[in-house]
């Protein structure tokens, strides 16, 4: 047997929490969920952090390099919070800076949740 283990970026997917919107209507709890990820989403300071995390290189991101959004710090940390709160991103602290990065499969589900069912 072999004692060679899978990498963190190879392990499977997380699953969506919902079909395509094209697939079939929503329950009424796919749809809480997916209300909770899009009103997360909703304001233009989250989007804007929620985007420079996604896209910083490495997956990850300071938050000392994503906070020239517009708005003072104390309102970035609460932007980020509620982004934390919807499951779109996790964070780590190293030392006096707070590191975040997106949830494994967040996007994917996003995009899933989104494209036009593949069973016709």
């Amino acid at each position: 047997m072999s004692n060679v283990k899978a990498l963190p970026l190879l392990q499977p997917a997380v699953e969506p929490c919902c079909p395509p919107l094209t697939e079939r209507p929503l329950t009424a709890e796919e749809a809480e969920r997916t209300a909770v990820m899009f009103k997360a989403l909703g304001d233009p300071v989250r989007l804007r952090l929620f985007s420079a995390v996604a896209s910083h290189e490495g997956g990850e991101a300071c938050v000392c390099d994503i906070s020239d959004v517009g708005v003072s710090q104390p309102t970035v940390s609460h932007h980020l919070k509620k982004l934390k709160e919807a499951g779109l991103l996790s964070s780590e602290r190293r030392g006096t800076w707070v590191y975040y990065r997106v949830e494994p499969g967040v996007l994917a589900a996003m995009g899933q949740l989104l494209s036009p069912s593949t069973s016709a």
